[in-house]
């Protein structure tokens, strides 16, 4: 005789579509860093009627659906600067930020493009309407859509060949 008593205190497993309902939604985004012979970054300043506008920051955006950190990084860089790389971009760090402007959790991951080419010439998108090339030092009063410890953790990376673990745009 089975003296088995159920119990009432177990949660109820959720079935598999309604569990992932449950799951935290992130926002991902990748960015370039490009450099030039004097070490200084590229950066484009949103265009006036863009959320940002005013702000410098570097090429980047949103993934698309179904699309990868590596792709989208190169898709923003041609679409933003009309910038095609000739190799793979190298993986150079990720920031977590807890929730940015109330839309929740977003992760950017950040690679580095390379050397610009002497003369290089930068099609902005209509997102932007400036470019620019900028030393970490002239940084310290130019508005930024991208913190400055974040573009000179980045920097750092991209320099030495390592990978930067942000958190809240700092280094963990």
């Amino acid at each position: 005789m089975d003296t088995t008593v159920p119990a009432t205190d177990v949660p109820r497993v959720l079935p598999r579509d309604e569990w992932v309902r449950t799951l935290p939604q992130t926002i991902v985004a990748s960015c370039v860093l490009l450099l030039d012979a004097e070490d200084r970054m590229l950066l484009l300043r949103y265009a006036g009627d863009e959320p940002g506008a005013g702000l410098w920051g570097l090429p980047g955006g949103m993934l698309d659906h179904g699309e990868d950190p590596l792709g989208a990084a190169c898709r923003e860089l041609d679409e933003e600067t009309g910038i095609v790389l000739d190799r793979e971009p190298r993986f150079i760090g990720y920031d977590h930020r807890a929730d940015v402007k109330g839309t929740g959790p977003v992760i950017d991951f950040y690679f580095h493009g390379g050397r610009l080419a002497p003369g290089q010439t930068v099609r902005r998108s209509d997102e932007h309407d400036q470019d620019g090339l900028f030393a970490l030092a002239d940084l310290e009063s130019t508005p930024l859509a991208t913190p400055l410890p974040t573009l000179t953790a980045l920097h750092r990376a991209a320099l030495t060949g390592t990978v930067v673990a942000l958190r809240e745009g700092l280094p963990r």
